[in-house]
């Protein structure tokens, strides 16, 4: 790609690397440990589905037992398979077993670990096969269909109930939209388990659910092909439950996760060791089973000024991008997450917000980038934010924006009615054919206000990686390096579910999954 910005790419190369070597000084840590989510994420791909009596869903149970008992650090895998192994029963039955106090998985004799990845290899690679024959499903309707040029028009629905919820995505989707994104309940990022069913109530969102998500896809499917487009869905794999939300989405064929190495840290509170362990997880589930992660660096500028600290979210960007490859997940899977937020009071504000949007485009050329509309300064006028949506909407069709979340004109007062989705749409489709190939047609100004700005932000990041490149990311956190928010390392929510790895310890979905394209 031509650099319009004539970024330095020596700087660029060399923010890459010292972001590549923070993130893989912390992967080392994140080898050597396994928290509960991954162990029930672990327990979901090995079928174990349900809840008990009082409502615990099955693998809680399975995973608390081992916690309980002290042997979680050889992982759900070896006691499962160590069970298969001794009674022929399925994970299900075992984990019904477990619930129902017939089978205590410490108690049973041990077999062979040959044996164990014997039972255990059978049932992970049908699993696998399952999530794979979802990314043929989703290849096949792209195929017949054909995807999309340009950005795809993403848009929020967030009623509380599923069934409302499926009403106004199907309204949507016939009015342009291309990705629907289900908003989680607040506070479900929280959970340290996941609910079970389809659900009718919850507050700012609906509860990310395996029947949800099952439910939203035949919906969305259904009226793809009345449209004869694929309509993509979106939830949020994020939290103390992040590598379940992973597998259940998976498992339904989600096409989109906002899945970040550091926002639940900095905006959840949730421990910095448990979200690091998960998020590794969580994004090889995502890379094999074909799905676009999108982080949430947009979120930095909701706590910290977007003039200021735009060096941040670059940082970030660097960041995430290497913990993705880590993991195994490529370019053109990694939504990395920016935002409009500039005050508009700003004088140049646009320029600045074009020079950021650019330079993100120059330095992740491969990547679908998650371009955010202005919601910090949205006052309550619709007609002033009709028109910051519209200047937001500029900005990414000229800088080639991939997935672009709508601006909503009543952002600020009330959830948006499905007239308002239709008024985005409507705003961003005029502009992005009135001005499609506007970022073919113009250069900027060599030395001008964009250039600068690029190269000033460019720096900052590169200075601020090396930085951190010294400390290590523990510390960076703890000092409050982004977003203006400090954590500390054995702070926050989850630190109990994390635990070092056994020498037997094994998981066969990071070999089966990691680095494959199913």
């Amino acid at each position: 790609m031509e650099s319009k910005l004539h970024l330095n790419t020596e700087l660029v190369d060399r923010a890459r690397q010292s972001a590549k070597r923070i993130a893989l000084d912390t992967q080392a840590f994140i080898d050597e440990h396994t928290t509960v989510a991954v162990e029930r994420a672990i327990c979901r791909l090995l079928g174990i589905d349900g809840v008990n009596s009082v409502e615990v869903p099955l693998p809680n149970v399975v995973v608390d037992h081992l916690t309980e008992k002290g042997v979680l650090p050889y992982g759900a895998a070896y006691y499962i398979g160590n069970a298969m192994a001794e009674t022929g029963l399925t994970p299900q039955r075992i984990a019904e077993g477990i619930d129902a106090g017939e089978i205590d998985l410490t108690k049973l004799p041990s077999h062979p670990i040959e044996e164990i990845r014997y039972f255990i290899d059978p049932v992970a690679r049908a699993a696998s096969e399952y999530i794979a024959s979802n990314v043929r499903t989703r290849n096949e309707y792209l195929k017949e269909y054909g995807d999309k040029e340009g950005p795809l028009l993403y848009v929020i629905v967030a009623t509380g109930n599923i069934y409302e919820d499926i009403t106004q995505a199907v309204a949507a989707a016939k009015q342009g939209a291309d990705v629907i994104a289900v908003i989680r309940t607040t506070g479900q990022s929280l959970l340290d388990y996941v609910p079970y069913g389809a659900t009718t109530e919850g507050f700012g969102g609906t509860y990310a659910t395996q029947e949800n998500f099952k439910l939203m896809r035949k919906a969305l499917d259904e009226v793809g092909e009345e449209e004869k487009r694929y309509i993509r869905l979106c939830n949020y794999c994020s939290g103390l439950c992040m590598p379940e939300i992973a597998a259940m989405g998976a498992l339904e064929r989600l096409d989109v996760m906002l899945n970040d190495a550091l926002y639940g840290i900095l905006f959840r509170d949730i421990n910095m060791q448990r979200t690091l362990v998960d998020q590794y997880f969580s994004r090889v589930i995502n890379s094999f089973a074909g799905v676009i992660i999108n982080t949430g660096e947009d979120n930095y500028l909701t706590t910290a000024d977007a003039v200021e600290e735009a060096h941040t979210v670059l940082a970030s960007q660097f960041l995430n991008e290497q913990f993705a490859l880590c993991a195994g997940l490529k370019e053109e899977q990694q939504g990395l997450g920016h935002a409009f937020e500039i005050d508009p009071k700003v004088e140049d504000g646009f320029l600045y917000e074009l020079a950021q949007a650019q330079m993100a485009r120059e330095i992740f050329p491969k990547a679908p980038l998650k371009y955010m509309p202005p919601t910090k300064f949205m006052t309550g006028n619709i007609f002033k934010g009709h028109v910051q949506d519209a200047l937001f909407n500029m900005v990414t069709v000229t800088t080639n924006q991939r997935i672009h979340l709508l601006g909503m004109l009543t952002e600020a007062i009330h959830t948006p009615f499905m007239s308002d989705r239709a008024l985005a749409i409507e705003n961003a489709q005029y502009i992005f054919t009135t001005m499609r190939h506007l970022g073919d047609e113009i250069r900027f100004k060599e030395g001008g206000i964009i250039e600068q700005r690029a190269d000033e932000v460019l720096n900052k990041a590169a200075s601020l990686l090396c930085q951190m490149e010294k400390s290590g990311l523990f510390a960076a956190l703890e000092k409050g390096v982004f977003a203006d928010i400090k954590r500390g390392r054995d702070g926050g929510k989850g630190l109990s579910g994390v635990v070092k790895k056994a020498k037997d310890y094994f998981n066969p979905f990071i070999e089966l999954m990691k680095g494959v394209n199913a």
